[in-house]
């Protein structure tokens, strides 16, 4: 499934398709579970090795989509909790975003 940046986001058309890569490849190397809390909240816990690069994305991705709202935490385990949150007006882009998640 493709996905489809909405008229908010800031980042450049050419660099769209490397930042999904960068969801991708950071979904298929390092996630561990994944589950819905509600239509506007995804939430995911990730390898305790994915911290920096799950802080740098997030980072990076909240200067050109302000609308996502990310939480970060520790796990009791040590995995990386991230929470992704979005206004209702978005829930299509987290939808997305969430299809893109390994089966």
């Amino acid at each position: 499934m493709s996905f489809e940046a909405p008229a908010a986001c800031t980042l450049p058309t050419a660099e769209r398709p490397l930042r999904v890569a960068e969801f991708d490849q950071l979904f298929a190397d390092h996630l561990h579970t994944a589950s819905r809390s509600g239509p506007r909240t995804l939430d995911l816990l990730l390898a305790s090795e994915s911290r920096a690069t799950v802080q740098d994305l997030t980072a990076r991705e909240s200067e050109c989509c302000s609308f996502f709202e990310f939480d970060l935490s520790e796990a009791d385990n040590g995995e990386v909790r991230l929470r992704i949150g979005v206004p209702a007006a978005y829930v299509a882009v987290l939808d997305g975003l969430a299809d893109r998640l390994p089966a």
